[in-house]
């Protein structure tokens, strides 16, 4: 089984993943890590705490010579912001100066619960861990798992649809185009039209001190029938996918293919028609984004990821004041205005390692070389029909 789990505060010391279930021999290099932690940090509408990290990752276990060596894999992220909060986050004794408790849970974060939850009359205890700083760490989890799917010839990639009210209509018949129009643009964009109205909006938001989230899609192609399973419910792979998606802060809502357009859609115009052609079974439509019954079915995975504005707001809203029982303003954490062409990294890290996951899972192995011949084995059989499926049994 393939995992990972990660550790770290926002303003400690530094960020941390462990990494389990990657086979030997998989190449990796620490370029490949902090190029996936550089995509994750740039983007129009980001907040000044960018200015400040510049995300390297050291590898401190289980790669040698460039390739995995089986065993778990361990990351460590500086925050470079750490020496500005060493009296803040101490450890193991009390600041020199008394630090006052944060007692006035902002909405539309963990506050409130999480100080209820765990019994603490300070909410950085919670802020800390809850804030999306963390996703640095799933990055480069997601940047060991790239290296596997680089491998078996999967990408995966992600760009945004909408931002605010602004929706894009990029051209999607060519994939490779796609990508690299997204990647030229700072907000992750391969609409340039619509991209100048989505830079419109987030200055006019920043300037009403206000923030906007947007809808992120994620594309991943070379995926092979038959990840996950219909057996069980924790087995099914879009539900793995959702999950692991719904885990990123600040992310409210996923759809896979259609998703909730299928609704208000006849079965007709959403189940996607076979065909055979060349002795293999093809679609000439996706409605259903990849997965049918729980399984990958051959086609790309497409999911539509949607993110929320961002809580922290300059112009504070409303709350209480959980010491004095009175209605105050929240207090303001640095923030960006927009996260959302950064989040679409963090969503291609969590997309990459569910299907490095399933992978795994299918194709049991404790090295690449022993993984890729029953890959390669199967993935030529897989999809035909006729003669040519009597002859591959």
């Amino acid at each position: 089984m393939l995992r990972f789990l990660t550790a770290g505060e926002s303003h400690g010391p530094a960020l941390t993943a462990i990494i389990e279930g990657m086979p030997a021999g998989v190449p990796l290099t620490d370029g490949a890590i902090n190029r996936q932690l550089a995509r994750r940090q740039v983007g129009y509408g980001r907040g000044g705490r960018m200015q400040i990290e510049t995300d390297t990752a050291r590898v401190l276990s289980g790669v040698r010579f460039g390739k995995t060596l089986g065993s778990p894999i361990a990351l460590l992220i500086e925050n470079r912001d750490w020496p500005n909060w060493t009296e803040k986050m101490k450890q193991f004794s009390e600041p020199e100066t008394p630090v006052p408790p944060l007692g006035i849970p902002r909405p539309g974060h963990a506050d409130f619960a999480g100080m209820t939850k765990y019994g603490t009359d300070d909410l950085r205890n919670i802020l800390e861990r809850a804030s999306a700083r963390e996703t640095t760490a799933r990055v480069a989890a997601g940047a060991v798992a790239r290296g596997l799917l680089d491998a078996l010839g999967i990408r995966v990639f992600s760009h945004v649809i909408a931002l605010g009210p602004v929706d894009a209509h990029p051209d999607l018949s060519d994939l490779n185009a796609l990508v690299e129009a997204a990647e030229a643009s700072d907000l992750r964009c391969a609409d340039p039209e619509a991209a100048e109205r989505m830079r419109a909006h987030i200055a006019a938001t920043r300037e009403a001190e206000d923030t906007t989230g947007g809808i992120i899609q994620v594309i991943a192609t070379g995926v092979p029938i038959g990840l996950g399973s219909h057996v069980q419910w924790d087995r099914r792979f879009d539900g793995l996918l959702a999950g692991a998606l719904m885990s990123i802060p600040a992310i409210k809502g996923v759809e896979v293919g259609l998703g909730f357009a299928a609704a208000r859609l006849p079965g007709s115009r959403v189940h996607d028609a076979m065909y055979p052609e060349g002795g293999l079974v093809a679609r000439h439509t996706n409605n259903a984004g990849g997965v049918e019954g729980g399984m990958t079915n051959g086609e790309p995975l497409v999911v539509q990821v949607v993110m929320k504005p961002i809580p922290t707001l300059m112009r504070p809203l409303s709350t209480v004041n959980l010491k004095t029982g009175q209605p105050v303003e929240a207090h303001a954490e640095r923030s960006d205005v927009c996260a959302v062409p950064a989040a679409g990294i963090v969503a291609e890290a969590m997309v990459a390692f569910v299907v490095s996951s399933g992978i795994i899972e299918r194709f049991t192995a404790d090295s690449l070389p022993e993984l890729l011949v029953s890959y390669k084995r199967y993935v030529e059989s897989a999809g035909k029909v006729g003669e040519e499926r009597g002859a591959v049994r």
